[in-house]
């Protein structure tokens, strides 16, 4: 079994961070530290985990921010460090996932301290991200916030690079929202195209899920940055619009298909069958189809399926799943089949019954097909 995520903050890791934090101030008390921060600890998922340590730093740091900075900055292990993996604290000092909670230290109490916060928060970032903490700053002082991120634009850091673009995300998993940019995303959109070429994927795959999020709320926005960022590009950038696209793909946005090059797909679905009519949980759902091209040139074309799964009250709810990118000559066919596996998964719950296969072809349904699943 693979290790929790959430002992990505475990007692461990809480024991090196007193450490370090007693390294760089003797009058720390280590041992209380660990004891409240580790209060109930198997109870706590990460992000509680992350709160709790938080909590605790507040607790035993010193009241003067000015001093508490001076202690956390101490603690840190150098910029050195091996992004490779999850690193974890050291003998070296503090890096890792263990500054998660260090950087909402400073989105708590340092905003009335703005220039060393943003020293603070892009000297953590150099060892894990500040995505969490640089978010307090973007909701209480966004211009100034934004005038520093635009700077680090053209840092020679990757992650100080990277935080530009992940920690002004609209719709950050786990983090606040940025309700101003999810209204309107105009002043980030120039510190993307900033990054949109950035020398490392680490980054420019930072710039594609800002976009996505904006996708949610402009999707005719992103579809038009998709176009104009696709003229001329490089492979790097394309691949950079595709993963921006991801989700408007999926939702067969006519605007970013077009952009994409995908137009109205001229195609005939000959056959759809499921070849598994009763899938037991555990197993998988095995189909295949035959796809004729009714156009007298080659197209390109975006073969994706949904899942219709049934829920508790009966109804069923759709989730897309990727297939292939072909580009079919004239008047060819094609024949595939396909399995997904339906089994247990953290994200959802599975209820039996009669569920619908149904397969999209540059975003518009060909056909539907059910099957039933047994538990």
């Amino acid at each position: 079994m693979p290790e929790p995520f959430k002992n990505l903050l475990s007692k461990t890791v809480i024991t090196g961070m007193g450490k370090h934090f007693a390294r760089a101030w003797p009058e720390f008390d280590r041992a209380a530290f660990i004891a409240a921060a580790t209060k109930n600890l198997n109870a706590l998922e990460l992000k509680e985990r992350s709160v709790q340590i938080t909590s605790t730093m507040a607790t035993f740091l010193p009241d003067d921010f000015h001093r508490a900075a001076a202690i956390m900055l101490a603690a840190l292990a150098p910029d050195d460090w091996d992004d490779a993996g999850n690193p974890e604290v050291d003998d070296r000092g503090i890096v890792g996932w263990a500054v998660m909670p260090m950087t909402h230290y400073v989105g708590l109490y340092g905003l009335k301290h703005f220039p060393l916060s943003m020293t603070l928060l892009k000297e953590m970032t150099k060892r894990s991200s500040s995505e969490f903490g640089i978010r307090f700053f973007l909701l209480e002082e966004p211009k100034r916030t934004l005038s520093t991120l635009e700077k680090w634009t053209r840092d020679s850091n990757h992650h100080v690079r990277r935080l530009v673009s992940e920690g002004t995300r609209p719709r950050l998993p786990w983090a606040m929202q940025l309700p101003a940019f999810v209204k309107d995303p105009a002043p980030i959109l120039p510190l993307l195209e900033m990054l949109k070429d950035d020398e490392e994927e680490y980054v420019r795959r930072s710039v594609a899920n800002n976009l996505n999020d904006i996708a949610k709320d402009h999707p005719d926005r992103v579809a038009k940055i998709a176009g104009q960022w696709l003229a001329g590009a490089s492979k790097d950038r394309k691949k950079l619009v595709n993963h921006a696209c991801r989700t408007l793909i999926k939702k067969g946005h006519q605007k970013t298909l077009k952009a994409l090059g995908y137009g109205p797909a001229r195609i005939e679905l000959k056959k759809l069958k499921i070849l598994t009519a009763r899938v037991a949980f555990g197993d998988a759902l095995l189909f295949e189809l035959c796809l004729t091209s009714t156009s007298k040139k080659p197209q390109p074309l975006i073969i994706d399926y949904a899942i219709h799964h049934r829920k508790a009250n009966g109804s069923t709810t759709a989730k897309v799943f990727k297939w292939k990118k072909i580009t079919l000559e004239s008047c060819a066919t094609l024949s595939a089949k396909r399995k997904h596996a339906i089994k247990k998964i953290t994200t959802r719950v599975y209820y039996p019954g009669t569920h619908k296969l149904e397969i999209m072809v540059n975003g518009v349904s060909l056909g539907t097909k059910t099957f039933k699943l047994v538990m």
